[in-house]
């Protein structure tokens, strides 16, 4: 931490409550949805942080990532400056923006800005929330059906999606960087329990699973939270194509490992086997060697690698290296979407592989089902692709082979910072979630990326194989959704 005194607070700032003096439940209709939904988010990120010492919120436990409390002032702005300052209201704290500017401040750096300790935090973020549910008060369905003025960035709470989304990916964040810092002291449910929403894996699975060919509708215009990089819905055609039905589990990449996967260089891409040899790694991130086996360090708990879970910590090198020793490939995003959000025997789009039901604990793996890890794989038929693809969502964000890339008509909104400064940084796409992704933050269509060396995050991968044109089936008409503007 920099020795330089915390900037002083907004005036009111330290009176603010640590939640909103009104329940959600007291505001009705689209804004009672959209308090209880922020309410939600800043609960989550407040839980995470409450147990830890004062020390451990300053320090940055990787330089990959950004000190804790940095994370949630961060948000705090973030939700200052869409969600006051945007909608024409006074902001809480304009003079905080350049400390908690992503792109002024790379994270290694920020450990020496004038962070706002925690208390401080809390209060900033306590009194942002509380102005920020004064302009929600302000306005009615009229006002976020796009109509109003401000259009279209209250078009059906757009711009609520945005921040409440956008917390809880930093409280993803914030847990792969609970994960980094390698203690024992959250309250971190035992694997040993069984949890009752997970079927036991069938004792037989197909490997893989046919997509057939043709085209379908990539992206969304209509989506009303979706993010400008997964606009506009347009047509993809995609040759047929396999999958694996599950993603990778720990023990087919042991496998890998067994038959010397990180010793033969003819696995790797060029740029790849330079990074293996530079960061000297022989395993996933967070693996360690021992007498009886691997074992893995998950918050600070040594456990036995689960050999039926989906690896993950593996970067997009590792990935595509284990493809080849497979004698397979990574899918492309389009092959991925297509798979996980195309119904060909009704010829329409799906929000989620089992429909446009909201996810539960039964259909797949994400926060909120207290398991904090993947599912074993094939252990929730109930949310089975049309495919016959499971557990594309949830569980571990998935690699593909494509890099970060604009979808023809991109348009930025409300931001370029959002998508449209990443897309010349090689970035890789990966897709569907992790089990710390809120259900908020993921659908078929939602567009992750990071750079191909990152193992932090909670990522794994499935593997592909073309089909060849006697596997396509007839064509079936694409049914598109309406577009909307913006």
């Amino acid at each position: 931490m920099s020795d330089n005194p915390a900037p002083s607070p907004a005036p009111g700032m330290e009176r603010a409550s640590d939640r909103p003096a009104r329940p959600a439940a007291t505001r009705p209709g689209l804004p009672g949805r959209i308090a209880a939904d922020l309410e939600e988010a800043r609960a989550r990120s407040l839980a995470l942080l409450d147990s830890l010492p004062e020390p451990d919120l300053l320090r940055q436990h990787s330089p990959l990532m950004s000190p804790l409390v940095w994370d949630l002032a961060h948000v705090a702005n973030y939700e200052d400056q869409w969600l006051t300052g945007a909608l024409a209201q006074p902001r809480v704290a304009a003079h905080l923006d350049d400390v908690y500017d992503a792109f002024a401040h790379p994270r290694a750096d920020r450990p020496a800005l004038p962070l706002l300790h925690s208390r401080r935090a809390r209060h900033y973020a306590a009194a942002v929330r509380a102005r920020a549910l004064d302009v929600l008060d302000g306005l009615d369905e009229d006002d976020l059906s796009g109509g109003a003025g401000l259009a279209p960035l209250l078009d059906r709470g757009f711009v609520y999606g945005m921040v409440v989304q956008h917390e809880h990916q930093h409280d993803e964040t914030m847990l792969a960087t609970l994960q980094l810092r390698g203690v024992d002291d959250l309250s971190v449910p035992d694997p040993a329990v069984p949890d009752p929403a997970v079927a036991a894996p069938p004792a037989r699975l197909p490997a893989e699973v046919m997509v057939e060919g043709g085209p379908f509708e990539m992206g969304t215009s209509t989506d009303p939270w979706a993010y400008d990089n997964e606009r506009p819905a347009h047509v993809v055609d995609v040759a047929a194509f396999y999958l694996d039905t599950t993603p990778v589990t720990n023990a087919r990449y042991l496998a890998f490992m067994d038959d010397g996967g990180y010793r033969r260089p003819e696995l790797w891409a060029d740029d790849g086997w330079e990074w293996r040899q530079g960061a000297g790694v022989e395993a996933p991130g967070s693996w360690e060697p021992g007498a009886d086996g691997w074992g893995r360090c998950r918050f600070g708990r040594l456990e036995p690698v689960p050999h039926g879970e989906p690896v993950q910590h593996v970067c997009w090198y590792e990935a595509d290296a284990y493809a080849r020793w497979a004698g397979r490939r990574l899918p492309t995003e389009a092959e991925w979407e297509k798979a996980a959000s195309w119904d060909p025997a009704a010829g329409r789009k799906l929000r989620h592989p089992w429909g446009h039901r909201p996810p539960d604990p039964s259909l797949a793996t994400l926060w909120g089902s207290d398991r904090w890890r993947a599912a074993p794989a094939g252990s929730l038929p109930a949310g089975v692709a049309p495919c016959g693809a499971q557990q594309l969502v949830g569980d571990v964000w998935e690699w593909t082979a494509s890099e970060f890339r604009p979808y023809p008509g991109f348009s930025s909104f409300p931001y370029p910072e959002y998508s449209e400064v990443f897309w010349a940084g090689g970035y890789k796409v990966l897709r569907g979630g992790s089990w710390a992704t809120h259900a908020s933050a993921v659908r078929a269509t939602f567009r992750n990326w990071d750079h191909p060396i990152r193992r932090q995050i909670f990522a794994g991968f499935r593997t592909a194989r073309d089909a060849g044109p006697d596997a396509t089936r007839p064509v079936r008409p694409v049914r598109t959704g309406h577009r909307q503007s913006r």
